[in-house]
């Protein structure tokens, strides 16, 4: 098993999450929001959604080098489960569900004739005789298939998961809330499944310029995804934090400090300091090729330092919130009466100013997150983001730029990434919308 660094911040923080969560679990302060969360139907199939990226994105974090005695190269578990995705390139464009290459070419026929027309896809609708007259009778049988053996698959889970509670069955299915969440479960893993299933018969998205499964592309730019929005927020948060209740709390010379260093950050055009970097970074690597012997460790860290440097420029909106929230705390009586009774400041810190203003990280982080998702699309289209080997969103973006512009039009590159980024944006986005009106005080005090 091989960790890069990427892989190892990601279990830390898939730790930290589930730690976080058993912490406010146990304070009951915290539970009446959390109830709001799990009762709402949009929130929890946002959070289902939410879920099923994380889990993709896990299994392409887990790497090790491939059993291959001619390649040795460093995949993941999720490259060894799509291994025939990931083998099953053709020569070049292919169409969704096409049986033949998108642009002509000359074909050498059995009689040694040549012919000027749509090559045969190698893997594509190969098992067809006949690709005009089968291929939308074999496609609907086929995803038919798919999808009920996915929703078997569901209904399994469901009645042993029924028949393990015993008496406690009766709250699997309890209220509307959970009607629905199981719902979006039998339909995300059929549609799913059925998607899985197509594609080993056909390209369910196409294939790119270089005959790679679009599917197997944007199901790999999952993980990027989630790196930059998670370890993103993950360096972001701790600066955010300190620096802002810091700065709201001592006031002084110590505000007057932390917000010269934030208003001077953010007079840094963003764009030019990330270019900068990234510079800094591909030099670092070419004068030091030991200590990046392949591809996957070159793009490993180029990926790690974008995150660092998106990350020490982004607190900034943060931490002038919680230093706004801090020195309106500040002036409340119980803060005070701890001061006159001496406790140390520190403490006043931790028990009562820290806690007063988790409403305020528990949203902020949520939000940053999308962002940050789409931060790295807009990078990676003017060339500053992550490698070009690296699959992203982002990078199947600026690819699909020129294949726009050629005849006939290459659209399904662009479709793809649109369509997985806009899932995954549309859930974190709804899920803190649910988060908001759960965790803000002002929203409870108005009875929403």
């Amino acid at each position: 098993m091989i960790i890069l660094w990427t892989d190892a911040l990601i279990y830390l923080l898939v730790l930290a999450i589930l730690g976080a969560s058993f912490f406010i679990a146990q304070k009951p302060q915290l539970q009446r929001p959390l109830r709001k969360v799990v009762s709402s139907k949009i929130g929890m199939i946002s959070l289902l959604v939410l879920v099923f990226f994380v889990i993709i994105g896990l299994l392409d974090s887990v790497h090790f080098k491939s059993t291959d005695s001619r390649t040795h190269e460093i995949i993941s578990v999720l490259d060894y489960w799509a291994k025939p995705l990931r083998s099953q390139s053709e020569k070049t464009y292919s169409a969704p569900f096409a049986a033949y290459l998108y642009s002509k070419e000359t074909m050498v026929l059995e009689d040694g004739k040549t012919q000027w027309g749509y090559p045969r896809l190698k893997y594509g609708g190969s098992h067809l005789q006949n690709p005009e007259s089968e291929a939308v009778f074999d496609i609907v049988s086929k995803a038919v298939t798919g999808f009920s053996r996915g929703a078997g698959l569901v209904i399994l889970f469901l009645v042993l998961l029924w028949s393990f509670l015993h008496d406690r069955h009766k709250y699997l299915l309890k209220g509307s809330t959970a009607k629905a969440l199981w719902l979006a479960v039998f339909l995300l893993v059929s549609f799913f499944y059925m998607l899985v299933y197509l594609s080993g018969y056909y390209h369910v998205l196409g294939t790119d310029k270089v005959g790679e499964d679009v599917f197997y592309q944007a199901i790999k730019s999952i993980r990027t995804g989630l790196v930059i929005g998670s370890l993103t927020t993950m360096i972001m948060l701790p600066l955010a934090i300190v620096f802002g209740i810091m700065a709201g709390f001592f006031r002084g010379w110590v505000d007057d400090v932390i917000q010269y260093v934030y208003t001077t950050l953010n007079s840094i055009p963003g764009v030019l300091l990330i270019a900068a970097s990234i510079l800094m970074v591909q030099v670092y690597m070419s004068n030091h090729p030991e200590d990046f012997n392949s591809l996957i460790v070159r793009s490993d860290m180029r990926l790690l330092f974008l995150c660092l440097i998106l990350g020490v420029t982004s607190w900034t909106g943060l931490c002038r919130m919680l230093r706004a929230e801090t020195l309106k705390l500040r002036e409340m009586e119980y803060v005070q009466a701890a001061q006159a009774l001496g406790v140390r400041q520190g403490t006043i810190l931790i028990r009562h100013i820290l806690p007063n203003v988790m409403h305020i990280v528990l949203i902020s982080v949520v939000l940053d997150f999308s962002s940050l998702v789409l931060a790295e699309a807009v990078l990676s289209y003017i060339n500053i983001g992550v490698d070009p080997t690296t699959y992203s969103w982002g990078n199947m973006i600026n690819g699909a730029r020129l294949e726009m512009a050629r005849d006939p039009v290459v659209w399904w590159s662009l479709l793809a990434s649109f369509v997985f980024m806009f899932s995954l944006v549309l859930a974190a986005n709804l899920f803190a919308d649910t988060v908001r009106n759960a965790f803000d005080p002002r929203r409870a005090e108005q009875g929403e």
